[in-house]
């Protein structure tokens, strides 16, 4: 009689699989998170997002309809919400970085002054972003008001969980703010790191494909465009490089138009540039000039079709 064949179904190629996949983790420990402290939650993280998107804009992505007499109890709940779920949240994470060293109550008690900070700071956070919704109203013509930008923009978006990433960033939390803007990334198609700085009524004008480097540091009210890189020159060696400003600084009031891409940490776009589109930049611009790609003049060619 034939010997049966083997179907995916079958106990023993399950186990063979399981041996082969169980000496991959003990081979290469980069891919494998056995025997260490728990991490922190991906879903965790991006829910503690939703919460601050409820405390920021009351009322935009709430279940329930909010009112002057049932928004104090409202927004104690979210605030205490949040405080729960990030200290647990930023624990993990602490202990992750610390490995074996620093103890449970040092650990802890980390945890417990970075929560207070944050929370502290979300006053502030509201206010700068009310200012960046209104420069995406004031720059794009297309808005019929406030409300659409925040619920639309993909811009918007991407730099709110961006301030909230970069305030956890200042308090040297270490993943949940690379997280956050990961998830950014994914939603909007906006890159922004944490350690980005950025200053008052920003606006990304239809967001997709926007990089913004680590090190870059942005001035108040400037406006980019879509597939906008503000980026580092490549070196060979790249650990050479961490830890030193690898991205260019763009100051007040410039203008980025679509396709641009701009290296370099010494790199510096002076106040009321205007850089034209599909422009690449690899040095300075002083204030006050507009960079543009000269082409030649467009020739029309008309030709008879062919029968």
């Amino acid at each position: 009689m034939a010997e049966a064949a083997e179907t995916p179904l079958t106990g023993q190629s399950t186990e063979a699989i399981t041996d082969e996949l169980l000496a991959s983790y003990q081979s290469d420990d980069r891919t494998q998170h056995l025997d260490s402290p728990f991490l922190p939650s991906r879903d965790r993280t991006i829910q503690i997002i939703e919460i601050m998107r409820r405390l920021v804009f009351p009322g935009f992505f709430d279940e329930q309809r909010l009112t002057n007499a049932n928004i104090r109890r409202h927004i104690k709940h979210l605030i205490e919400n949040t405080r729960q779920l990030l200290y647990e949240q930023i624990r993990e994470a602490l202990h992750h970085d610390a490995g074996r060293s620093g103890t449970d109550v040092e650990i802890n008690n980390k945890a417990s002054r970075a929560v207070g900070r944050f929370v502290r700071s979300i006053p502030e956070l509201r206010r700068k972003l009310a200012l960046d919704i209104q420069a995406s109203y004031d720059g794009d013509p297309a808005a019929k008001n406030t409300d659409e930008a925040i619920f639309c923009y993909p811009g918007i978006d991407a730099v709110f969980i961006y301030r909230i990433a970069h305030e956890l960033y200042l308090i040297e939390i270490p993943l949940i703010p690379r997280i956050m803007t990961e998830y950014a990334h994914n939603e909007t198609g906006v890159d922004i790191h944490p350690g980005a700085q950025i200053g008052e009524s920003f606006f990304i004008d239809h967001g997709t494909g926007v990089v913004i480097g680590e090190t870059t540091v942005i001035g108040n009210r400037v406006q980019v465009y879509q597939n906008v890189t503000l980026g580092a020159l490549s070196p060979k060696d790249g650990d050479v490089w961490r830890g030193r400003k690898r991205h260019p600084t763009i100051e007040d009031d410039v203008t980025i138009y679509p396709n641009t891409t701009i290296l370099g940490g010494e790199t510096t776009i002076g106040a009321r540039c205007v850089i034209n589109g599909s422009v690449f930049l690899t040095r300075s611009v002083p204030p006050d000039h507009t960079v543009g790609v000269q082409h030649p003049e467009p020739q029309l060619k008309v030709r008879r079709r062919r029968q």
